[in-house]
């Protein structure tokens, strides 16, 4: 023991011995060891002396450890009378003996090549776990053919083609007032197409002479001609595109 600084340390004490725990015991050891002793005689020999000992004919024969199968039986669906019948073979023949050389392998090709792909209806989707619903019953799309103005020429269409055509009279109004005082004649065709083909063949001839050119502008009248021709080229095409745009041209004397 521990000195704790005490006078009454100094007497010796006695000791005191814990009691043990009782020893567990199992409930089964009297069945067993009376079950041990019972039989340990039968076993003194070379296996148990009452077993019978197996005749000739019962040997083991083959085959006869496999597990017995139950006898095959047609199986059936349990929904035989609800299914589809069976495809026909190769070598039926049709009840109604119909016969056609139509190829319907061709057939289902070029239809389906020519056929126009279907459209994907239009949804929307309300949610965030994307729930989708059919745009066209919603009221979200607009549908123009329920509007009271359906179907009618709009209004700026209107005042547009009344304008061009309040222009077009003021325009005819101011010719015919200049042919009748002879400030004005209209071209023939002839001096029309005279002065067209004059035209032309003044842009070939110049365009002739521009092929013509030193490819290097050097020096500044090499440089004047070349911008000169090219000057004179454009305004010629103008005058061609306008003449040709227009078939009744009018002249002011």
């Amino acid at each position: 023991m521990a000195a704790t600084g005490s006078i009454y340390d100094l007497i010796p004490q006695q000791e005191v011995r814990q009691p043990k725990q009782p020893r567990y015991i199992s409930k089964f050891r009297e069945p067993v060891k009376e079950n041990y002793f019972t039989y340990k005689g039968d076993h003194k020999t070379m296996g148990q002396a009452k077993v019978p000992v197996p005749t000739t004919d019962n040997f083991l024969k083959k085959h006869s450890k496999e597990p017995q199968l139950p006898d095959k039986t047609e199986f059936k669906y349990p929904d035989e009378s609800r299914r589809r019948p069976h495809v026909p073979q190769k070598d039926d023949k049709p009840l109604m003996g119909l016969k056609t050389t139509k190829n319907f392998i061709t057939t289902n090709a070029v239809q389906n090549i020519t056929s126009v792909p279907k459209k994907p209806e239009k949804i929307y989707v309300d949610t965030k776990k994307g729930d989708k619903n059919l745009l066209d019953p919603s009221g979200l799309e607009p549908k123009f053919i329920h509007k009271k103005e359906y179907g009618s020429t709009p209004q700026y269409l209107t005042r547009r083609q009344e304008e061009m055509k309040r222009a077009q009279e003021e325009y005819n109004a101011y010719v015919a007032e200049h042919f009748r005082r002879g400030a004005m004649q209209q071209l023939t065709a002839d001096e029309r197409d005279s002065i067209l083909r004059g035209l032309k063949q003044n842009w070939e001839e110049i365009h002739d002479q521009y092929q013509g050119l030193s490819v290097v502008t050097d020096t500044a009248p090499k440089k004047n001609r070349k911008e000169r021709m090219e000057a004179e080229m454009k305004q010629l095409e103008r005058d061609i595109e306008s003449i040709q745009k227009h078939h009744v041209i009018y002249i002011a004397n």
